[in-house]
């Protein structure tokens, strides 16, 4: 099982990346697809969810209306585009997958992407 995030940077206040997450070793279409993401010294957090039965999302409400998540089971990649960004959505974001539906908690989880680093800072 692999799940491998990239498309972090660094980027300006105000600006936009678009993170991906290559899964493979399992079946992608099957599973709940989410990101979180860990800042230093806190704890790691939601962000965003899609659900793997009907593609139902779910956010944070720190970033409701500036992120998105999609994704595209041909290629068994998830997405998490970001606009409007923060400094305080600097962090490390993950990619994580659940065989259940979307859940906030990072134990419900199964698998982990090692993580790709977004820094946001003029």
């Amino acid at each position: 099982v692999q799940l491998q995030a990239s498309g972090g940077g660094l980027v300006q206040p105000g600006g936009s990346l678009r993170l991906s997450c290559a899964a493979s070793g399992f079946t992608f279409s099957r599973y709940s697809m989410a990101w979180f993401r860990q800042a230093p010294e806190k704890e790691r957090e939601f962000v965003a969810g899609i659900r793997w039965n009907d593609g139902n999302t779910y956010y944070a409400d720190s970033v409701k209306g500036r992120f998105r998540i999609f994704r595209d089971v041909a290629q068994n990649t998830v997405y998490l585009e970001m606009n409007n960004l923060k400094p305080e959505d600097a962090a490390v974001y993950y990619c994580a997958a659940s065989r259940g539906f979307v859940n906030s908690s990072p134990s419900y989880y199964d698998y982990w992407g090692q993580g790709t680093q977004v820094t946001v800072s003029s």
